[in-house]
């Protein structure tokens, strides 16, 4: 049976460290409770630099637990493909959706784009609280899915900003009437970038913007598919094809 895992904010030690006890934190001391997991019982935890301990709870309190690390297991649970998704932003509760099942599929990167038909808009502060919870959406998604690296999920930009950032490998932007396929076009000897528009889609200036800038337009087949589809529609597909889906 799969152990409960955590993902923690401090760095955990390395192998050998083995009897070694560790503080969680008040929050992952709360979900113990919550899960009725108590004196005994094991956990995994993770601090995202790559593997995971198992752990066994050795103190529990109403507001801390600590645990006595027993296994250090170096396992990598990555695609082998380096995949950013440039969301273009939706409703709360599609980008939430988004952001936790992209990186169940494995995704590297996340980068919110405010675009011109954006249902949602976000500046400042409203951006920066946004950002940070999807950040915690996906540190849950990793607990759940069995990663031990957590995406960066960046802070909000506009599509000029995004476009102006030196490229990292490939972009490509989702089209519906690009007669370039994704999956049979997509080089992914190097990074890839797979840039989606919003509900209403791109504007023409939008567009013809991100054409100049070298994106190239492709396709994903003959239907047209929502902004909270196609992205995660992207990377199931090149990760069935060319990643670790099988």
């Amino acid at each position: 049976m799969a152990h409960p895992r955590f993902h923690v904010s401090q760095p955990l030690p390395r192998a050998p460290a083995a009897d070694a006890l560790y503080d969680v934190s008040e929050e992952i001391a709360r979900h113990f409770q919550v899960l009725r997991i108590g004196v005994n019982d094991n956990v995994a935890l993770f601090d995202g630099l790559g593997g995971e301990w198992i752990a066994v709870i050795a103190v529990m309190g109403k507001r801390q637990a600590t645990v006595r690390m027993t296994q250090f297991v170096p396992i990598e649970r990555e695609s082998s493909l380096m995949l950013t998704l440039v969301q273009a932003l939706a409703t709360s509760d599609k980008m939430d959706l988004i952001v936790q099942k992209a990186v169940e599929l494995g995704i590297a990167g996340i980068q919110p784009i405010a675009t011109e038909r954006a249902t949602l808009k976000l500046a400042g502060d409203r951006a920066q609280k946004r950002a940070a919870h999807w950040q915690a959406i996906a540190r849950a998604a990793c607990e759940q899915c069995g990663r031990n690296r957590v995406p960066a999920v960046a802070d909000v930009i506009s599509l000029e900003a995004w476009l102006a950032l030196p490229a990292a490998g490939t972009q490509v932007m989702l089209q519906p009437a690009a007669t370039i396929s994704l999956v049979g076009s997509a080089d992914l000897t190097q990074p890839l970038a797979v840039l989606v528009g919003p509900e209403g889609g791109f504007s023409d200036n939008e567009f013809a913007m991100a054409v100049r800038h070298g994106i190239k337009p492709v396709s994903l087949g003959p239907r047209v598919l929502r902004t909270e589809t196609a992205g995660l529609a992207a990377i199931a597909a090149l990760n069935a094809v060319h990643g670790d889906l099988r």
